[in-house]
């Protein structure tokens, strides 16, 4: 599944490549406002960080919400103390597109991730010109060369990456690229198992200078305090969150771990 998704994204930049040259998306990503600096915005705290995510449907799980205006739901996010708030912008399968990216750029103060199945530079430049702070690369479908040029690029423009992670190995390969914010993905984006006990399983592999990030499997605020028990300083959470009262959630998620 990864693989189709991976290959499904890169087919639609390519079509986005033949209306809007490389050369236009790559002036637009150098004139942009300076990225906010994520990191910081993420670096570890007596309290668990969040960052909320913007998120309409899904292939494990089908349609989660309607989300007609996501730069209402992003600045709900930031009102219920999210540290940062994540945008879909994979449009097949999960419903998002750079629109609902740049909208939510423009409505909020905290960073913004753009989450995405990035293998191309062109996607990199995209992302910075349309206001993000952050980008998604999923070592699993990436080649160590490719992962390590995409986020040397990112680094470059400003941007911190997130370097999501499934298992010991791809830990690390996140590593070995000097990845400073490093994600383990509770679901297997092969088989979209989950996986609850497998951050915790892999803390220990982390880097030690490195902000570690639990990806998935949270629906309640005791899945945040079991993840902030096994070391995490960054949650990311998105189902629970559409499909509830966003504010009372965040704040019953950040709350299970003060």
């Amino acid at each position: 599944m990864l693989a189709d998704l991976m290959a499904g994204a890169k087919e639609d930049a390519l079509g986005r490549l033949a209306g809007r040259p490389a050369a236009v998306v790559e002036a637009a990503a150098v004139d942009a406002p300076p990225a906010i600096d994520a990191l910081a915005a993420l670096a570890p705290a007596d309290q668990v960080k969040i960052i909320a995510e913007v998120k309409r449907s899904s292939p494990s799980r089908g349609a989660l919400a309607d989300i007609p205006d996501p730069a209402l739901l992003a600045s709900l996010y930031e009102q219920g103390g999210a540290s940062a708030v994540s945008v879909l912008t994979e449009g097949r399968k999960f419903g998002g597109s750079l629109q609902d990216l740049e909208a939510v750029r423009a409505a909020i103060r905290i960073p913004v991730l753009r989450k995405d199945f990035i293998s191309l530079p062109y996607q990199v430049f995209e992302a910075r010109a349309s206001g993000a702070d952050l980008v998604l690369l999923i070592v699993a479908g990436l080649d160590q060369a490719t992962l390590s040029s995409l986020h040397e690029l990112v680094v470059q423009l400003g941007m911190t990456p997130l370097v999501e992670t499934h298992s010991a190995d791809e830990l690390a390969r996140a590593s070995d690229i000097g990845a400073r914010l490093i994600g383990v993905n509770a679901r297997n984006l092969s088989t979209f198992e989950l996986d609850q006990h497998l951050f915790g399983s892999l803390t220990d592999r982390f880097p030690a200078d490195a902000v570690k990030v639990a990806e998935s499997a949270v629906l309640r605020a005791a899945d945040v305090a079991a993840y902030r028990r096994d070391g995490a300083d960054v949650v990311l959470v998105g189902e629970a969150l559409v499909t509830g009262d966003p504010v009372a959630t965040l704040e019953q998620f950040l709350g299970a771990t003060a």
